[in-house]
């Protein structure tokens, strides 16, 4: 009888273990490698496996150029934190921030992607989860301004038909080497209907913003639905998604 009860608080400890490891890992990393798309969900499943309280999970995508800043706009919305030689993305990258909107805790899941063309077959496979997609290019690189037709193109093709956008220009602090004027960067929006901000991760300008007005656009947009025997916060779901919020990989 002895034996048995230590094999079961045994059992428990190593169950202990393995869920510390998946809550202390705030950063993944995926290369290479196919994701089911990942819905919302709310607080019922942080009470199920013991992790932080939260009413919504939204998933965001940053989409541009290689090196146009995007890892280093998650740092600093996430860490507040910003590295002046930021290695380039390999594969995806995701970081998850919880920030409390209109009475609500709400998981920030933020995904950012290579911009090399020889990853695009891994990053298109992320674009129909997200809610938010923010398309990013350098102020100081012409190709980058230039790009954006082309993610805008592969958002139409592979996103869902109603997700929310924000075009960003980044790196505004360094005005002396400006290649693209802001006025064009407010042109290309409002043709294409989308929010636009000149950003700085550097100088730490307008990021917090950005990542705010999205979800508060996303809110917006979606409508939540409550279970009132649970007591849990609202589901969001976008178009065409399943809810299941299953995933293949951690």
């Amino acid at each position: 009888m002895p034996s048995k009860k230590g094999k079961r608080k045994g059992g428990s400890a190593s169950s202990n273990q393995s869920q510390n490891s998946v809550n202390s890992r705030p950063i993944s990393s995926v290369s290479g490698v196919s994701v089911n798309r990942m819905s919302m969900y709310g607080e019922q499943y942080g009470q199920q496996y013991g992790r932080p309280f939260f009413d919504l999970i939204l998933k965001y995508l940053l989409v541009g150029d290689s090196e146009v800043g995007k890892s280093s706009l998650v740092l600093r919305f996430g860490d507040d934190h910003f590295r002046e030689n930021f290695v380039s993305t390999i594969g995806i990258d995701f970081k998850i921030k919880t920030v409390e909107l209109q009475g609500k805790k709400i998981k920030l899941q933020i995904w950012d992607t290579a911009g090399q063309e020889r990853f695009h077959t891994i990053t298109t496979s992320y674009y129909r989860g997200a809610m938010g997609i923010m398309l990013v290019y350098d102020i100081t690189q012409e190709k980058t301004f230039d790009n954006i037709a082309k993610w805008l193109r592969n958002i139409q093709e592979h996103a869902n038909e109603d997700v929310e956008k924000m075009l960003l220009g980044n790196k505004c602090d360094m005005e002396d080497k400006r290649m693209i004027s802001k006025e064009r960067g407010e042109n290309i929006a409002r043709e294409n209907g989308i929010k636009f901000l000149e950003t700085s991760a550097k100088a730490n300008v307008n990021v917090e913003k950005a990542f705010m007005t999205l979800a508060e656009d996303i809110l917006k947009k979606y409508p939540q639905q409550k279970d009132p025997a649970s007591g849990t916060g609202g589901n969001i779901k976008p178009t065409g998604d399943d809810g299941s919020g299953s995933r293949k990989c951690c």
